[in-house]
């Protein structure tokens, strides 16, 4: 499975280090994460990774393979 995740702001080089399984983008003032997903576990360990690190999420979808 592969995964965007809309984050809101443009995220440091640093965060984005701390999602080294994903590319990045970013575009009007949201970061964009994206890639594969192994499983539910590891979508729902993003996602937290997200909150821990006090990232707002503002979409996510999966995309087509």
């Amino acid at each position: 499975m592969r995964y965007e995740i809309r984050v809101d702001g443009l995220m440091s080089e640093t965060l984005t280090r701390a999602f080294p399984e994903l590319e990045h983008v970013m575009m009007s003032g949201q970061t964009v994460l994206f890639g594969p997903v192994v499983d539910e576990a590891h979508l729902y360990g993003l996602l937290i990774r997200c909150q821990s690190l006090g990232l707002r999420v503002v979409e996510m979808r999966q995309l087509p393979e």
